[in-house]
């Protein structure tokens, strides 16, 4: 129970403002700034930090107290995590070390880029390679992306000596700190372009068109997302270029209507067909046909499962079914003959249809 405070050198009932002052002291004295190389003080820096993260919070004091212990979750939850409550009291890191993210920034990385690519039903299901063509921040060939005009090349910044980071005094809760920035003057790159392209200005990149092929996974669906690294648009002076996000969009079949990986496809009878039954021509999604039986007395809205003949999983294995739905069609146009066939039929049943006149159905 007595471990953050035994860290800390104070008391069970210290208060707020004495637990603040045996951090600062303890701070400036375990700060790995004050004891470069050495893991112990740093070590011995980080418990001191716990120990005041548990006991400057009243609520994590008072659970603490009582008994209960902190995972690592549980801690730093204002700051974030350790890092950032480093980097609150003491800037961008120990000793021009940047371990918690105050570095040089660098040259810009190039932007990502998303594309929309519209696919038959049997390209998303078997997969295929298709080329889409969009505008975007493109490779200067005139100076092979260095930024820097033919016949020179970037010299090294004086400010940081090309180290792309310079201390900077910070005022914190300890009082003045020296902390690690990126350099004003490059921008963190350690470089200066003192003979700029005149095609690219010194960026490095210029505005063109970029065609990529993209390999369409089979299975994939309205709205599948495929991410192409580094296919985007070109980085800064040769730093890495963006991403391509490419929208998958499936247009509309006349067959088929996909569900899942399954799909539906709808098939019309006749009455006598449905009653006495009948083979069917099925067209399947690859372009060939497969026979279905239509057994006797099948009724409408009867669907029929063809295992396995569907659309191939994406990144798994297997396929969906075809499901084969099944119309009974009424006529709507007789002959004399015809519905005196089917008038007689209805008597068999016990049937009671309209006896409208004849030839109704004829136009």
């Amino acid at each position: 129970m007595r471990a953050y405070y035994e860290t800390l050198g104070v008391d069970q009932d210290a208060t707020a403002d004495e637990i603040k002052a045996a951090f600062r002291s303890l701070a400036r004295e375990t700060h790995p700034d004050a004891n470069p190389g050495d893991a112990v003080a740093e070590e011995r820096f980080r418990k001191v930090a716990e120990a005041y993260e548990v006991l400057s919070d009243p609520q994590k004091r008072a659970r603490y107290d009582r008994g209960e212990t902190f995972a690592g979750a549980d801690l730093f939850s204002q700051f974030g995590g350790l890092e950032d409550i480093l980097q609150q009291f003491f800037g961008g890191g120990f000793g021009g070390r940047n371990p918690f993210g105050g570095a040089a920034r660098g040259p810009e990385r190039g932007r990502d880029i998303g594309v929309t690519l519209d696919l038959e039903l049997h390209d998303a299901a078997f997969g295929t390679e298709q080329t889409v063509t969009f505008a975007t921040r493109v490779e200067c060939e005139t100076c092979n992306s260095s930024g820097s005009e033919p016949g020179h090349t970037p010299i090294t910044c004086s400010q940081c000596d090309g180290h792309g980071r310079v201390q900077a005094a910070r005022q914190t809760l300890l009082g003045t700190m020296m902390s690690v920035v990126a350099c004003p003057d490059c921008s963190g790159t350690g470089q200066l372009i003192d003979h700029p392209c005149t095609v690219c200005s010194g960026e490095g990149r210029t505005s063109g068109e970029r065609e990529l092929a993209v390999e369409v996974p089979e299975g994939v669906d309205t709205g599948t997302r495929l991410r192409l690294n580094q296919k985007g648009g070109a980085g800064q002076r040769g730093a890495p270029a963006g991403d391509v996000y490419v929208e998958i969009r499936v247009k509309p079949d006349d067959r088929f209507q996909r569900v899942g990986d399954d799909l539906h496809h709808r098939v019309v009878v006749g009455f006598t067909e449905a009653t006495f039954g009948t083979e069917l021509e099925i067209p399947l999604l690859d372009g060939a046909t497969q026979e279905l039986e239509i057994s006797p007395g099948t009724q409408p809205e009867t669907v029929f499962r063809l295992g396995k003949k569907g659309v191939p999983r994406l990144q798994r294995r297997g396929r969906g079914d075809l499901l084969v739905h099944v119309e009974v069609q009424v006529p709507t146009e007789l002959d004399d003959d015809t519905e005196e066939v089917l008038r007689s039929y209805g008597d068999l049943m016990g049937e009671q249809p309209s006896r409208r006149k004849r030839g109704i159905f004829r136009r």
